[in-house]
């Protein structure tokens, strides 16, 4: 196990900019996933920690050691890719043995680890059939036993789950998150899935145009997002984003928007008159009766969505925009009918509308 450090890493395609100054501390043992939309370089800097891209500008190191210039086969990390990328014509057994004996490893420790490893992911009985004859998920876990033998330093993980079925993605992100606690093994795992990355990771690195917009403890990007990008990108449904003004006279701050008013913390930063982005989380709304009340948000239904255990629902503002309000409990919302919620004071999140950042003051929480 090792600790992975990344410093002021910068990657080009020619005038195209791919990486910009990424700064990353993984500790050892941690379990690290790089999220983000397709084409923020989540991949790309995978790819150069296991040494298959090559460094320009700035510094990796695993387990103190800087692996610049260090070749793949020598960094000590073992990488299990999205297409799972089994020799065809091996059997499992001897995909999974296939990089110790490159080693040059004797038969004896190869199967004693082989066996091992097949042991820890259920393979025992699949050893000596083919790729072929295998599931996604079953290949997936073969993919991860030939990581597992080589007991490497930190394992890199690139979107492997993308191509299997939802049912079969939630039963294996779990495996591996206790795969990974079992192992202790350090761990960097690339998805687009934010819930893949919120439900498995220790940190979260949220990038965006090659860059790193927030890097911290899964609860803590959904409760302190540092900026729209993250508080928009964290979080299933979305968060709901109003364009406001604060203001302050000698009764306190007030958030004013389009639809709403309501009383703000004093200590909340910002100058009257300042334009700012209020967010709130779907699950943030209470249902009331009193359209006037301070705070309240009145609406006509225009989508229900029953899940079961929740309900979501869909308003229509009078300006056409929308809001996404969750309730815990089965409601029978009728379509075109109006109705009015009010956000919880204490979750309502602030940005600053120009530069997009987090207003600063008291925590929320």
């Amino acid at each position: 196990m090792a600790n992975v450090s990344i410093r002021n890493l910068t990657k080009s395609y020619g005038e195209t900019t791919i990486l910009r100054g990424i700064n990353i501390d993984v500790p050892d043992g941690t379990f690290v996933a790089l999220v983000g939309p397709s084409g923020c370089g989540k991949s790309t800097l995978l790819r150069m920690i296991a040494g298959l891209e090559d460094v320009v500008s700035g510094e990796i190191s695993v387990g103190g050691k800087v692996v610049n210039d260090v070749p793949p086969k020598h960094r000590d990390v073992a990488m299990v890719f999205q297409n799972y990328a089994l020799y065809p014509h091996l059997t499992v057994r001897e995909n999974m043995s296939f990089s110790l004996k490159l080693r040059g490893v004797d038969k004896v420790s190869i199967t004693k680890e082989v066996e091992k490893a097949a042991g820890i992911l259920g393979l025992e009985a699949l050893l000596d059939r083919m790729p072929r004859q295998l599931s996604g998920g079953q290949r997936q876990r073969v993919a991860m036993g030939r990581a597992i033998v080589r007991n490497p330093q930190v394992f890199l993980f690139d979107e492997p789950l993308s191509n299997l079925d939802a049912k079969l993605r939630v039963q294996m992100r779990s495996e591996i998150k206790a795969l990974q606690q079992r192992l202790g093994t350090t761990t960097i795992y690339v998805t687009h899935d934010q819930m893949e990355a919120m439900t498995m990771a220790d940190l979260v690195v949220v990038m965006q145009d090659g860059k790193v917009e927030q890097a911290a403890a899964p609860l803590d990007l959904y409760d302190y997002p540092d900026n729209v990008f993250v508080a928009s990108f964290i979080g299933s449904p979305v968060m709901n984003l109003i364009d406001g003004t604060l203001h302050r006279d000698s009764n306190g701050v007030w958030l004013r928007t389009e639809t709403m008013q309501m009383q703000l913390d004093d200590s909340v930063f910002g100058e009257h008159g300042m334009p700012v982005i209020c967010g709130i989380r779907p699950e943030h709304f209470d249902l009331i009766e009193n359209s006037n009340a301070e705070g309240a948000i009145t609406g006509i239904v225009t989508l229900v969505e029953p899940t079961g255990p929740e309900t979501h629902v869909t308003l229509e503002m009078s300006n056409c925009r929308k809001l996404i309000a969750v309730f815990p409990e089965r409601h029978e919302f009728v379509r075109g009918k109006s109705l009015t919620i009010k956000p919880r004071l204490k979750h309502v999140h602030l940005f600053d509308a120009t530069t997009s950042e987090r207003l600063k003051g008291k925590p929320i929480f």
